[in-house]
């Protein structure tokens, strides 16, 4: 049978305005409850939680439909010590002959420094991968489209999918991130694009007292 080209639009919901407005007011609350945490538990999640969130984030939109990404979930404590080893070794680099004196001091206000203790204590690592190209069924590379625009969009609706069940997150972006394709055996068309620590945040977490743009600051119309 031959395959349709299109087919109907399904499970389209469409809302009156008030009801629109009701639950973007809700979900912009709990989003806006959202934030980065620095120390975890190393209480459990349940791994089906997380495979759920990475099927959300695999419906984000992407260059010619090409999905160009892989998400690798890391649970084993061995792997996570050696990514957190591999990922301070960048770190302690960073801070001390890569970083210029402004990048410092724009970080000063989080007490961040090359110790990870994190990417060993959090019961989860996700890690993103950008499909630079693929390879077909017959070994001939194959182009994949707007690559980084379409594996950011995968990996917000990712954080927001793990805000949405109450994980909480930290985006973790060690440069260079080369380590990552080699501990995880990824082959040579994925390129490490996210680092994202995942789990419950510890008794007593703290976070910076910062605030985020008012909207005026965020939008124009025409």
């Amino acid at each position: 049978m031959k395959k349709e080209k299109h087919i109907p639009l399904k499970n389209y919901e469409k809302f009156s305005d008030n009801k629109s407005l009701e639950i973007s007011e809700l979900f912009f609350e709990k989003m806006n409850k959202r934030r980065s945490v620095r120390t975890f538990s190393s209480e459990p999640i349940s791994i089906e939680v997380i495979k759920n969130v990475i099927k959300t984030a695999n419906t984000a939109p992407s260059g010619a439909n090409k999905q160009p990404w892989h998400f690798v979930i890391v649970e084993s404590n061995e792997i996570k010590k050696q990514i957190k080893i591999a990922a301070e070794k960048e770190e302690k680099e960073f801070y001390s002959n890569k970083a210029p004196k402004e990048w410092l001091k724009d970080l000063e206000q989080f007490d961040t420094n090359a110790k990870k203790p994190f990417l060993e204590i959090a019961p989860y690592l996700i890690v993103v991968f950008e499909e630079k190209y693929r390879i077909g069924k017959s070994g001939v590379r194959e182009k994949n489209y707007y690559t980084k625009e379409s594996v950011g969009l995968a990996s917000g609706m990712l954080l927001t999918a793990l805000h949405n069940v109450g994980v909480a997150t930290l985006t973790h972006t060690p440069s260079p991130m080369s380590f990552l394709s080699k501990i995880l055996n990824r082959p040579a068309n994925e390129t490490p694009f996210l680092l994202i620590v995942a789990g419950y945040p510890k008794k007593g977490t703290v976070v910076p007292n910062i605030k985020r743009k008012m909207l005026n600051e965020i939008l124009t119309i025409f």
